[in-house]
This record gives structure tokens, C-alpha cells and sequence, in this order.
């Protein structure tokens, strides 16, 4: 059994994750900032932790992380306010890293999106341009850590069911794809399990391989 901190605890990708690991034997820290969505997080298999890391420092998120084995990155800001947007994606992922660092947790999972990066061309007038910056940055600080990283960028999230089947980019698949919620939480517990992902950013869409066989395929 795992201990697993679990930031954006309340999301989509994240009330998945947490009845994956939980049927796996593993233990979830879900980090939520409203008490109400604690039932959902139980429900899930998750144990709800009310905190809001876009308001924490550096000291207390490490003191949320000690004791934990992993680390999944899946919280936002949800866009739509640039200022908030990158006080969570940005600042808040970064500040997590180094928390990660100073708890002696090694095991860092960010979930991320398919084609962010520096040079993302998302236009400074697009609503998404903020995005695209603040987790450039994250992807970016956490890939100079010595932290055990993995990134993920699944394409364009949909509320499909589980398909238990990606692509992964350069193996054939593309950021113009879709992926479902379920498949991204898949792909972030098989991760989890999976060292040899350390050190790679990996990026996919639903596709038509077995999750357990594209990461195989990394090797």
C-alpha cells in the first residue's frame, strides 16, 4: 500500500484516480478547498483534506506531503481569471515541487496537457493563452527537480466512459485527439506503478492500445 497526496482532489480526473488507487490498496490524501465536497472525495475511496494550497506556503504544503509516498498534480484553476490561473497552475504547482522536495516525497506526477510547452503558439488574446503559460512554467521547474517526474498530457478531456485504450505521441497519436477523464486517471495510476516512466513526459489521446501495453512500448 501507497500513500498518495492528491492535489485538486475534488476533479474530474481526480474522482477517478481515487477509486483506482483505492482499489488497488492504496491510500489517497484528496486535497480539496471546499469542506462540501468532502462526502464526494469519501465516496470516491478518497480521504478528503481541506486546503487550499493557492493561499499556503511553502512550510505547510510540505507539512501536508510528509508521510506520503507519491504526489499526483491534478488541480486548476479552471481558467477563465488569468491572475488566478497563474497563482494555481503556476505558482501553486511550483511551490507543491518544492514542498515534494523538503518532504522527502520522491514520486511526482503532474497532469499536464497535450502540447504545452514553451513554445505552445497559443496567441497572448486567446482566453487559453494564461493556461498554456502557467503549466508550461510547472512542466518546465519540475522537469530542472531532482524530483522522480512524470508528466502527463492527455489531449482534450471528454466525460466518456473508460476505454482502457490510448495513443501515445509517437506512436501514433496527436494533439487534435480526445481523450476520456477516466482513461487520464488510468494512465495516472498505472504511472504510479510504473518507474521506468520517471524522467518522461507523455503525452496521448484515446486510441486503440491497451494503457498497460503503449507504456509498455516506452521501454
Amino acid at each position: 500500500m501507497a500513500r498518495i497526496a492528491l492535489f485538486g482532489g475534488h476533479g474530474k480526473v481526480a474522482l477517478h484516480l481515487e477509486r483506482l488507487l483505492a482499489d488497488a490498496g492504496h491510500e489517497t490524501s484528496a486535497f480539496i478547498r471546499n469542506p462540501d465536497h468532502a462526502d464526494d472525495v469519501r465516496a470516491a475511496g478518497g480521504t478528503p483534506v481541506v486546503a487550499d494550497v493557492e493561499k499556503m506556503d511553502i512550510a505547510e504544503i510540505t507539512e501536508l506531503l510528509r508521510g506520503h509516498d507519491a504526489v499526483v498534480w491534478s488541480a486548476g484553476a479552471g481558467g477563465g481569471n488569468p491572475e488566478r490561473t497563474y497563482a494555481v497552475d503556476r505558482d501553486a504547482a511550483i511551490a507543491s515541487m518544492t514542498a515534494a522536495q523538503e518532504a522527502g516525497v520522491r514520486r511526482y506526477v503532474m497532469v499536464s496537457y497535450f502540447g504545452a510547452r514553451p513554445d505552445h503558439g497559443v496567441p497572448e488574446d486567446n482566453s487559453f493563452y494564461a493556461y498554456a503559460e502557467a503549466k508550461s512554467a510547472a512542466d518546465t521547474h519540475l522537469r530542472g527537480t531532482d524530483l522522480d517526474w512524470t508528466i502527463l498530457g492527455p489531449s482534450a478531456l471528454t466525460l466518456d466512459p473508460p476505454t482502457g485504450r490510448i495513443e501515445i505521441e509517437g506512436h501514433g497519436a496527436s494533439d487534435k485527439g480526445q481523450v476520456s477523464r477516466a482513461d487520464v486517471a488510468a494512465v495516472a495510476a498505472a504511472v504510479l506503478e510504473r518507474p521506468e516512466t520517471v524522467g518522461r513526459t507523455i503525452e496521448f489521446n484515446n486510441g486503440d492500445v491497451p494503457i498497460d501495453e503503449a507504456l509498455d512500448a516506452l521501454r
